[in-house]
């Protein structure tokens, strides 16, 4: 099939702006691949601290005979989606010992969970965990005594995080090993109309407790189609899971075996074989845009328009939000999982799934298939799915159709003819829209504003009743610099109901929303951000906004806005509290959304 003209020259064009950057990028991992094993290097000293705890594996560490792995782990048990990561690394030194490897835990990595922190102090914290993430990363693998690496984590900023410290030491192969989603409870739709009954207070605390424990119930990850399951489909798209991995559920056979075949993959790719694929490699400017196209494919969350320009910079590729919104032109919307429908991810795993996807998308020139992958040559590799048979695991051809079109769909008749993400841009600056689940009529919205600067006061206004027609809504200073650029998520019931009243309404702001946002239109990552004095700092509560998902356009209608002076915000209370403080130089450094919200700039 030939390859899709617009993902071509998206991909062209984002090789040519990368050039020098990238060229660099390869010639420091060229660098660090041609210093060999990396345990040759130390002295007798060091090798013994090194192996001072290895028990039986000191023996072949000191022979350095057939690779040592790193494990990078994000486990914790508060956290459901990395609760099973517990148990992964004695899976991990049984499966390499069989063939003569070893490996050995080499760090830990924060991992914190939105959801716990939604609408709490502790939410500023959360984007800015990512960076922390990948220091930590850098911080494992610094000891420099590992040949691969596997990385264990799932959610929101953990893979983000561990993908960009996988970069920086990008001459080593790595697997991402998930840990697969929790099975299925109660259905996202009706756990969505507990929440709203609680907002208008027809029901108590204890129904709304009672809904949320159902839904999240056990190990695994959340099964709507968030941040969390967005990486998951991410890491497939581009190479770094095996086949078919991602949505395996916790504590099967199945799952167990994909984790052993992982580390022996991931040793296999070493420099000490035959099949060496680093990291550097894997993760070149087609495998983003692949990305980029499965995000828009699958109606994905938004957090990774951000996420995906930081990820990629990691590697010197320089990604912009036209390019996203560019490939939103030209890539259907092949799935619906919830927010932007009633199945989860269970049910699209078993629907098709991502090998289904990839397939269409492949067939149909909207994937670039000649990429590298921890499974070989070719994203070809990810048509398949794992089975386990007497004999162990094999992989064996997918369906080639879906098994439930009301989830999947193929190419030739899509939910819609573009991607499920939206690039505005205006007079009130660049931002984004997830319009997956967003119905076609809520797409446009042209209201008077209410300003607000906390998302409290917004919740509060709402339960006075003080909304009753057309609306606008814009929460600022939430951007990076700000306070961290929190996501808002806490607004979508007051939103939803509404909207469901039959008001038009939207929310602007410069910070962000969940990836399991989405039936309301919601015009976020607003850049300049308020703190930089960009045009949301001049608008007053009654001027006019038009928000408009089908144009791409994001415009104050009152003239002369920015004449006035800007508004300001005291953010002394965000400085402080819940290990705020430790953050400052942070929310200093850290670079515009667009940029990726990064404290690292170019690296």
């Amino acid at each position: 099939m030939t390859l899709n003209t617009t993902l071509a020259s998206v991909t062209e064009r984002i090789i040519t702006r990368s050039a020098p950057t990238r060229g660099a990028y390869l010639e420091r991992m060229r660098a660090a691949q041609s210093n060999g094993p990396a345990r040759a290097h130390l002295t007798c000293s060091g090798q013994a601290h090194a192996y001072a705890a290895a028990g039986p594996d000191q023996a072949a560490l000191a022979k350095a005979s057939a690779g040592h792995l790193g494990i990078i782990t994000a486990y914790n048990d508060m956290l459901s989606a990395h609760q099973p990561f517990e148990t992964y690394p004695q899976i991990v030194r049984d499966a390499v010992r069989k063939v003569g490897g070893t490996a050995q835990v080499a760090g830990g990595v924060p991992a914190m969970c939105d959801g716990v922190t939604q609408g709490e102090a502790g939410m500023e914290l959360s984007l800015f965990s990512r960076d922390a993430i990948a220091m930590s990363t850098a911080v494992g693998l610094s000891h420099n005594t590992f040949d691969a690496a596997v990385f264990l984590g799932v959610c929101d900023k953990i893979v983000p995080g561990l993908v960009i410290g996988a970069q920086v030491f990008g001459h080593l192969p790595a697997v991402f090993l998930p840990a697969g989603p929790m099975v299925s409870g109660l259905a996202n739709d009706e756990k969505a109309k507990i929440r709203q009954k609680y907002a208008m207070g027809e029901v108590g605390r204890e129904e709304l407790l009672k809904a949320e424990m159902s839904a999240y119930h056990g190990p695994g990850t959340c099964t709507f189609y968030g941040t969390a399951n967005t990486n998951q489909m991410l890491m497939e798209f581009m190479g770094l899971h095996l086949p078919g991995s991602s949505f395996v559920n916790p504590g099967t056979e199945l799952r167990e075996a994909l984790t052993q075949e992982g580390a022996r993959r991931a040793l296999s790719l070493s420099a000490l074989g035959n099949a060496y694929t680093p990291v550097c490699d894997i993760l070149d400017e087609k495998a983003f845009a692949n990305g980029i196209a499965g995000l828009m494919a699958t109606g994905g969350s938004t957090n990774l328009l951000i996420h995906l320009i930081a990820m990629a910079r990691a590697g010197g590729i320089i990604l912009d939000w036209q390019d996203f919104s560019d490939l939103s032109e030209v890539v259907p919307l092949l799935a619906r999982v919830y927010p932007n429908g009633l199945a989860d991810v269970n049910h699209f795993h078993a629907a098709g799934g991502l090998g289904y996807m990839i397939g269409e998308m492949l067939a149909n020139g909207l994937l670039h298939p000649d990429t590298k992958t921890v499974a070989g040559d070719g994203l070809s590799n990810y048509v398949t799915e794992p089975f386990l048979t007497d004999d162990g695991l094999e992989w064996r051809s997918g369906t080639g159709q879906s098994l439930n079109e009301g989830i999947c769909r193929p190419v030739s008749a899509p939910f819609q003819p573009t991607g499920g993400l939206s690039r505005l841009t205006g007079s009130l600056g660049t931002a984004v829209m997830k319009i997956s689940a967003v119905a076609e009529e809520h797409r446009i919205v042209e209201a008077p504003v209410r300003i607000f600067h906390d998302q409290d006061d917004a919740k509060a206004a709402f339960k006075a009743g003080e909304f009753t027609g057309d609306v606008i809504i814009v929460v600022r200073f939430q951007g990076p610099k700000a306070n961290g650029m929190p996501e808002l998520h806490s607004l979508t019931p007051m939103l939803s109901i509404m909207q469901g009243r039959g008001q038009k309404v939207a929310l602007v702001t410069d910070g962000r929303m969940s990836g399991a946002s989405g039936k309301v239109p919601a015009a976020i990552h607003v850049v300049p951000e308020a703190l930089d004095g960009g045009p949301i700092a001049y608008i007053q509560d009654g001027d006019m906004l038009r928000v408009d998902a089908l144009t791409g356009t994001l415009d104050i209608l009152t003239p002369d806005v920015t004449k006035r002076d800007p508004a300001t915000a005291d953010l002394s209370a965000h400085a402080y509290g819940m290990g705020r403080e430790l953050f400052s130089p942070f929310r200093q450094l850290v670079g515009s959304a667009d940029t990726g919200a990064s404290v690292f700039g170019d690296l």
